[in-house]
């Protein structure tokens, strides 16, 4: 899934792209990775994910996907048992970073990754210079653009998966390990959405 505006790939300039993930630790649904090349016109307000409202994500999210050019690659609960969930993460960014710079067609001067660890030499696919940054998603604002659209995208997944999958709860957990997750899965069982190789869910009949 991608965004692309006319501005950014009229200009030929080389790109800048932020890049972050969301859903690493839950114990259901994929890992989703969003990668962003700011437009001229960056919405006010960009920050963590985390540290924004529900609402305000909301609003900037729309504002990003107007504005600048996007790409988001998810990574689906089979696939993460298969490769771990560290490597699913890596191949969700390189996907996304691999659309976008496809779609632009364009030189990519560098990806920012938030965290402190990036695709390169971990993913055979990933052919672009990389830095990681510690809490990126603060304070570079394509870093931050990227893990608003990452979050919001994940958790809009979440609320259909809910809609299929009543008894978990993940319209308000979306998929972590809650005591409401954890009881709905010791009565109900697992669902073809949640991760096997994660613990809780692995030592299921033991619970």
């Amino acid at each position: 899934m991608l965004g692309v505006t006319p501005e950014i790939t009229a200009s030929r300039q080389p790109l800048v792209i932020g890049v972050d993930e969301a859903g690493r630790g839950p114990l259901a649904g994929p890992v989703v990775a969003a990668a962003v090349v700011l437009g001229r016109a960056i919405p006010a307000g960009l920050d963590d994910s985390k540290r924004l409202s529900a609402a305000r994500r909301g609003v900037l999210d729309k504002a990003i996907r107007q504005s600048c050019c996007w790409a988001v690659a998810v990574v689906e609960p089979d696939e993460i048992d298969r490769v771990n969930i560290f490597m699913a993460t890596m191949l969700a960014m390189t996907r996304a970073v691999a659309s976008l710079t496809a779609a632009l067609g364009c030189e990519t001067q560098e990806v920012l990754i938030d965290g402190n660890m990036t695709p390169q030499g971990r993913c055979t696919e990933w052919c672009w210079p990389a830095r990681a940054i510690v809490g990126g998603d603060g304070i570079e604002p394509a870093i931050s653009a990227a893990s608003i659209i990452a979050k919001e995208w994940r958790d809009r997944k979440m609320l259909e998966a809910a809609a299929a999958h009543p008894h978990y709860g993940w319209e308000r957990n979306k998929g972590y390990g809650t005591a409401e997750h954890m009881e709905a899965l010791r009565v109900h069982g697992a669902t073809p959405l949640h991760r096997r190789s994660f613990a809780p869910v692995a030592q299921l009949p033991l619970i």
